[in-house]
């Protein structure tokens, strides 16, 4: 059974790293919802409109295995200010479940509701002084337990490869990155 996975999206989101984690783990044949926490549609950092498959709300009573959010500025603010996300991300944490971020949602959206506390982590440097352990903040993905965390857009092939690795196998990952040429 494909393993289901969550990316909630909001208006201001890094449209980069959504994108790649959604196509990677897509092509790894995960079962991918993306899910925003405002409308169907969303107008994310850069100017590229998303379109989401189902309202957040539409995904309260679904058990995912991991859930994974893109940063961006103000996406990242936008995502933590989702009450529905916030229970679903806590739920994940505390049913051991997998839960990842990139960019700036370690240090907004992880950071202030308690999904750090005793992780390492790492996210965006302007966002590093946000972490309660930056002791691995320089580091382009951090896998500590089941949270996972990376640095950037231009970290989120090796970021969404590492979900895949974690989720369905090293071999899996490295056939996925082999078909893109990577």
């Amino acid at each position: 059974m494909p393993k289901k996975i969550l990316v909630p999206i909001a208006n201001g989101t890094e449209e980069l790293e959504a994108v790649t984690v959604i196509d990677v783990l897509r092509r790894a044949e995960m079962d991918v919802t993306v899910a925003s926490v405002q409308t169907l549609q969303v107008k994310c950092s850069r100017g590229v409109n998303l379109v989401a498959d189902k309202l957040l709300e539409e995904c309260l009573d679904i058990s995912f295995d991991m859930i994974v959010l893109p940063g961006g500025i103000p996406g990242a603010e936008n995502l933590r200010d989702s009450e529905a996300l916030k229970s679903l991300l806590l739920e994940q944490k505390q049913s051991g479940k997998h839960y990842a971020a990139i960019c700036a949602a370690p240090a907004v959206v992880f950071q202030p509701h308690g999904l750090l506390q005793e992780k390492k982590a790492t996210c965006y440097p302007a966002f590093v002084e946000h972490l309660d352990d930056r002791s691995e903040a320089g580091a382009r993905v951090v896998v500590d337990g089941n949270c996972i965390t990376s640095q950037a857009a231009g970290t989120a092939m090796e970021f969404a490869l590492k979900i895949v690795a974690l989720l369905d196998g090293k071999e899996k990952a490295d056939a996925v990155a082999a078909a893109m040429l990577s």
